[in-house]
């Protein structure tokens, strides 16, 4: 399919991090759980970042219930932390691979938050020219390979990524995301073999959020700890605090760092929690209202940010509110494009198709 989206982004320039500023730390002092001490500048990136996701997923959730975005739609409310403390990790130029609950993925990507939403809605403007909808769509720019919706998929697909890596001797690392329900699907485990086999620059994160789909990880795994998944193939893996960003920029550089090492595949368990349902669909009567709102009250990744730059004295609620204002205009505008921007002409159903 085309990487087709609209050419600006409307994002602020410059708010990226680089490895001089909101991706550097990793000398810094850690807290009990690994996280580090991140600067005033990485965690204002932090929050930022995370909020976009926050917001756009909320966005696209009342588009949803509108009726304007068909098929299915997985949200990330809640996972914020993991996608972007691993992309304060990465260096231009590493790639990214998912599954089908991709949205907060792209964005950390930087990719265009109007051309996703034109793609949840079905229109031209979307990075798949409105025929992927919220499970297929890619951007080689922004090196982010695709969200998948066959259940493990990506796992291959990302470790043929970091295959080519090591053919070329580019010096990139692929990141590999998949969530507990996927751990036990057959080609992960042939995935794994071949990566520690021939030593590849890939990290796979597993998103565990609790529940694959309706079900809780006890009652479909025989063995919980989903770092050691790689143990038989002698892959090294850790569990992080998924629901810390710090925590989780820790972890991502030292599995970087192994990767691209030369050193082979690395494994990191992001324990993690998703507020909404599997999917849309899904009215999660499978967990208590208490359990998310425990979640939400004192494990927020956001409110953990925010309330550390009050602490600090590094951003007033003023200011975080007109941070908040920012991406909501951003997310609103986003939201605006993909309803009014045209649908697809039919014809589009003969291109990008193998024959």
């Amino acid at each position: 399919m085309s990487n087709a989206a609209p050419k600006s982004s409307g994002r602020a320039a410059g708010k990226r991090a680089s490895p001089s500023g909101a991706r550097s730390g990793s000398g810094a002092a850690k807290s009990a759980n690994g996280a580090l001490d991140f600067s005033k500048e990485q965690e204002l990136h932090a929050h930022r970042e995370m909020l976009l996701i926050r917001r756009f997923e909320e966005k696209a959730g009342q588009l949803y219930g509108m009726g304007l975005i068909g098929g299915f739609c997985h949200l990330y409310i809640g996972q914020e932390a993991v996608v972007i403390g691993m992309q304060m990790a990465l260096e231009q130029g590493d790639q990214v691979i998912t599954g089908y609950r991709d949205h907060g993925h792209m964005l950390a990507c930087e990719m265009d938050p109007k051309g996703v939403m034109a793609e949840l809605t079905g229109r031209r403007g979307g990075y798949s020219k409105g025929k992927g909808g919220s499970m297929h769509m890619f951007s080689v720019e922004k090196n982010f390979y695709g969200g998948h919706g066959i259940v493990g998929a990506q796992v291959s697909l990302g470790t043929g990524l970091a295959f080519a890596n090591k053919y070329r001797k580019n010096g990139k690392v692929a990141l590999a995301y998949f969530g507990d329900g996927a751990s036990n699907q057959g080609q992960v485990y042939e995935s794994f073999n071949m990566a520690k086999l021939w030593k590849l620059p890939v990290v796979y994160v597993v998103e565990n959020n609790k529940y694959g789909m309706g079900t809780s990880l006890e009652r479909a795994s025989s063995t919980t700890n989903l770092s050691q998944r790689g143990a038989s193939f002698d892959i090294p893996g850790e569990q992080v605090d998924g629901m810390d960003v710090r925590a989780v920029k820790a972890a991502g550089d030292r599995a970087v760092k192994h990767a691209r090492e030369g050193k082979g595949p690395y494994i990191l368990e992001m324990i993690t929690y998703r507020y909404r349902g599997h999917s849309m669909s899904d009215p999660a009567k499978y967990r208590s209202k208490e359990e998310v709102q425990k979640m939400r009250e004192t494990h927020d990744p956001i409110e953990q940010v925010r309330k550390r730059l009050i602490e600090k004295g590094w951003a007033s609620e003023d200011e975080l509110k007109a941070a908040d204002k920012d991406v909501r205009d951003l997310v609103n505008a986003a939201a605006e494009f993909a309803t009014n921007d045209p649908e697809p002409d039919p014809s589009e159903l003969w291109t990008d198709i193998l024959r």
